[in-house]
């Protein structure tokens, strides 16, 4: 299961390691309090759940092939998630350190750019914005 209503339980992220690894990259996305100048109080997210699954199920096959010495561990929270809240958490362990970097930033990339995960960003005037997470991908966020 990739997705969850649950808080990210980030300490079983932590237990992936081998004895045989030696690096255990962890991306953890947490909701901030702002986003381009404009103040968020907290964040909706909404996902077309059997295809953001099966999505993030292909993610983790081609992480497979590109990464064939790491094990990748991703899961994604959606509903309301509160400042602070962790909203995707990744965990990617190796024998060595960069192919855990590279694989963890590769699954977090391709996650915002291929998985049907939608982010409505709420304002503390009521108001509302959805958030294309494609832009920016490589560099924000």
């Amino acid at each position: 299961m990739f997705l969850t209503t649950a808080p990210i339980d980030l300490p079983s992220l932590l237990l992936e390691a081998r004895a045989s690894d030696g690096a255990l990259c962890l991306f953890v996305g947490v909701v901030r309090n702002e986003n381009a100048g404009r103040q968020t109080l907290a964040i909706e997210y909404e996902a077309y759940g059997a295809m953001a699954e099966s999505e993030m199920a292909r993610i983790a096959e081609g992480l497979s092939r590109d990464f064939p010495a790491v094990r990748v561990r991703m899961i994604h929270r959606t509903g309301r998630l509160e400042i602070g809240e962790a909203s995707v958490a990744i965990a990617a362990v190796s024998p060595h350190r960069a192919d855990a970097f590279a694989a963890c930033r590769a699954a977090v990339d391709r996650i915002k750019t291929t998985v049907p995960i939608w982010k409505k960003e709420l304002h503390p005037d009521g108001t509302s914005d959805w958030v294309d997470p494609t832009k920016g991908a490589a560099t924000h966020d």
